[in-house]
């Protein structure tokens, strides 16, 4: 217990001369430190508070608005009526006070043009039609062409903080209830024979002209009164009151750059990934992040960076809740089995690379073994919901079980030293197949499940993460992910694969996290056996599709990301023989705190261009017709969904105000009960303006992936890395008789080479010019 006794920072006793204080200036010395830190953090927010609400006007406006109203003043006596307005409601009427109305005066007039500017910028923003334009050329309408104008010159005369454009952004509309019938209607056609499609009209015209009217006009009051009327009760419903475990069910991965390896040092990668992410999380305290633009014109909400850092999601019995420190001095590090408190912050800053890979070094060195418990107790963070939050209340509510849980929970993240390799080889792919799983799932008990993100650190030096759900969505740990990667080729290491630079002090040394855990030893053991299950069924396919990639796909004239949707739609229908409900995220972070939206894939034009792909007796020409149909109806509805025009979050909405109102509704009861047999997503590549495969051609993430939705389904992540390369990452459950990850990695190459066929086809039989 050395550790807490260290912590007092003073005692007393009371003798007959008095009170007797004992005090421990160093501890006092740090809590000052803390304090004086905390108070600058304060202020700095407080200052980019008030900068982000005068957005796009600089400060210095302000005085150039008060040397015209004092020139107007002193220059122009029909003016000074207006001062001596503001003169008579104060004290006097002295030269200073005269100083003063005109500074008030001012102030006035800036704010009006401030929100007067702010709300046209607003308007411009609600604009969506650029969506459904072309980038370039004729098609550009003249509408589009000035609004582009305008809004880059209102949001390009200062530069901006991270959440600048927050109050700038439009609110998600709320679309009427009988388009998002149409929508979904439509979407189910394919999936349907003739007599169950009509029984879901019967189903949809009832819902439509009976309880949806109310059921739309509660949630019109949420659209009207709250910023977003989906993201709080996607977060709460979707992902805070399930009780499954977190583990392949709803946790997401994330892996290295594989084709470099900058250093085989595992302390050494640890270190600077470590800094790097320390430095990415100061970018977002300080508001120095630069927020993201579609087409370096249009912002995307920011919100979701709030709680990259120093979050944790704590179990309940009925439902979790995320919680989000101000602040965090330290991290947690896992190894073999032993939970470490690291301290990086030393002597008001940052410990750099170097010292933090002396600490890193320290615990793969220590040789002490895990208290009876220890190394397993994460496997109640990864298996079910109300068994570890039971167990939290009985267990880790006080004592140094509280501490250490304390220590994790506040801790900016949490870091594993993993003790095996993470290894990629052209030549052998169940190595890489192996990377992801290690990342996924681990050994069941070897992450943080509930941490914003656990870092994860092959002993081979190369790196890969694993993030809880519920607080974001991939795209902002992929943001994350992005400036790390080019942060290290940037920062570099020594020849010797070390970091750069010596210490410049004696870093604090990690400490030894203590547990109590005898008590809890076969709560752990029943979560262990849940999580090992999972561990255990999860099948998981990385293919490195590298026949062509991006270039091939914009010759033929068609989206990539609606190109490679086709071939999962003709990879799926000749695994199982049918079309399946399909799901592919898409972001509505276009309106303030979106989150995402459902875009259904599976659609009467894609079915129809799969059939003739199976079908001999159609011509090339017709196959690229319908093809080319099918991606233009993707499209339209990728960028409907980001435009708040999708299906399912509103027909979600209307499931919860139902419920609500303990209203049955057959028809929604049916909707939010069909399985997502086929779950997509495409990984975002090159969000920061850093990432420049130019500079840097094989600084290419693999991607991430995540757990099949359906039992019998899969999950399939993929990556457009580069021209000529794409990763995709099929999940499924070994348990499943109909599913097979592997054969499916096989029907999704057969499909893509299928089409690149097509292509090469249609190019002969019309005479069209070589790409």
């Amino acid at each position: 217990m050395a550790e807490a006794h260290s912590a007092v920072a003073f005692s007393f006793s009371i003798t007959h001369e008095g009170w007797d204080v004992n005090f421990d200036r160093e501890v006092l010395h740090l809590v000052w430190a803390s304090g004086i830190r905390s108070w600058k953090k304060r202020l700095a927010r407080f200052k980019n508070n008030v900068r982000n609400g005068v957005f796009p006007a600089p400060l210095q406006s302000l005085w150039a608005m008060m040397g015209i109203v004092l020139a107007l003043r002193y220059a122009n006596n029909t003016f000074i009526k207006y001062t001596d307005i503001i003169l008579q409601y104060l004290p006097g009427t002295s030269y200073i006070w005269q100083i003063v109305s005109c500074f008030i005066l001012s102030l006035t007039f800036w704010l009006i043009l401030i929100y007067i500017v702010r709300y046209t910028f607003k308007i411009m923003l609600m604009y969506k039609g650029w969506m459904y334009e072309s980038r370039g050329g004729h098609k550009v309408s003249l509408q589009t062409k000035l609004w582009g104008l305008g809004v880059k010159l209102l949001s390009s005369k200062s530069k901006p903080l991270l959440y600048s454009y927050q109050g700038s952004l439009p609110k998600l509309p709320l679309p009427p209830v009988n388009q998002t019938m149409k929508r979904y209607l439509k979407s189910v056609r394919p999936l349907m024979n003739d007599s169950e499609f009509e029984s879901m009209i019967k189903l949809a015209n009832e819902f439509e002209d009976g309880i949806a009217v109310k059921l739309q006009r509660y949630l019109w009051l949420k659209s009207w009164w709250s910023s977003n009327y989906v993201s709080d009760w996607w977060e709460e419903y979707v992902y805070l009151r399930s009780r499954t475990p977190l583990i392949v069910n709803s946790n997401f991965y994330g892996t290295d750059a594989i084709m470099l390896h900058s250093t085989s040092i595992q302390a050494a990668r640890a270190a600077m990934i470590i800094w790097q992410c320390l430095q990415y999380r100061r970018l977002i305290e300080r508001q120095e992040l630069e927020p993201i633009r579609v087409q370096g014109l249009v912002p995307l909400c920011s919100w979701q960076y709030e709680r990259i850092f120093n979050t944790t999601r704590v179990p309940g019995a009925v439902s979790d809740k995320i919680v989000h420190y101000n602040d965090s001095r330290h991290i947690v590090v896992y190894h073999a089995g032993r939970y470490f408190k690291v301290i990086i912050y030393s002597q008001n800053r940052i410990l750099h690379p170097c010292e933090i890979e002396e600490q890193i070094q320290s615990i793969l060195d220590n040789t002490e073994k895990p208290y009876a418990g220890e190394e397993k107790v994460a496997a109640l963070t990864a298996a079910d919901r109300t068994h570890w939050a039971n167990t939290r209340t009985q267990y880790f509510f006080k004592g140094i079980n509280r501490q250490s849980l304390d220590a994790i929970e506040k801790a900016a993240f949490v870091v594993t030293l993993d003790e095996v390799p993470y290894e990629y080889d052209p030549e052998n792919s169940k190595k890489l197949d192996e990377f992801g799983r290690i990342l996924m799932t681990g050994k069941g008990y070897d992450r943080w499940f509930d941490k914003s993100f656990t870092l994860c650190i092959g002993s081979n030096g190369r790196v890969g993460f694993n993030a809880e759900h519920s607080w974001a969505d991939a795209p902002v740990m992929g943001h994350l992910w992005e400036h790390f990667l080019c942060g290290d080729l940037v920062v570099g290491y020594q020849e010797n694969g070390h970091t750069k630079g010596a210490p410049e002090l004696e870093p604090p040394k990690p400490i030894r996290l203590q547990w109590n855990l005898e008590p809890v030893l076969e709560a752990i053991e029943k979560s262990t056996q849940v999580s090992l299950a999972l561990v255990k069924d999860i099948d998981l396919r990385i293919l490195a599709f590298s026949d062509y990639g991006k270039g091939f796909m914009k010759t033929a004239k068609v989206s990539p990301d609606a190109f490679i949707q086709m071939a999962l739609q003709l990879a799926y229908y000749r695994d199982a023989g049918k079309f399946s409900l399909t799901y592919e995220a898409s972001m509505t972070r276009l309106y303030r705190e979106g989150r995402t939206e459902t875009v259904r894939p599976c659609t009467l034009e894609s079915s129809t261009w799969v059939k003739s792909m199976l079908d001999p007796n159609v011509d090339t020409n017709k196959r690229i017709t319908l093809l080319r149909e099918a991606c233009a109806t993707h499209q339209r509805g990728y960028q409907d969904a980001m435009c708040g025009k999708g299906i399912d979050r509103h027909l979600f909405c209307l499931y919860v105000v139902s419920k609500y109102l303990e209203v049955e509704s057959p028809f929604l009861n049916k909707v939010l009960s069909e399985p997502w047999r086929l779950s997509t997503s495409q990984t975002p590549h090159g969000q920061t303006t850093q990432f420049d495969l130019r500079k840097f051609p094989n600084c290419i993430s693999a991607g991430g992936g995540f757990g099949p939705v359906a039992n019998d389904g899969y999950g399939v992540s993929y990556i457009i890395a580069g021209e000529n390369l794409v990763f995709f990452h099929i999940s499924s459950k070994k348990s499943s008789p109909h599913t097979d990850s592997n054969r499916f990695a096989v029907r999704i190459t057969e499909a893509l080479n299928d089409m690149k066929s097509l292509h090469d086809d249609w190019k002969r039989s019309t005479k069209q010019p070589s790409s």
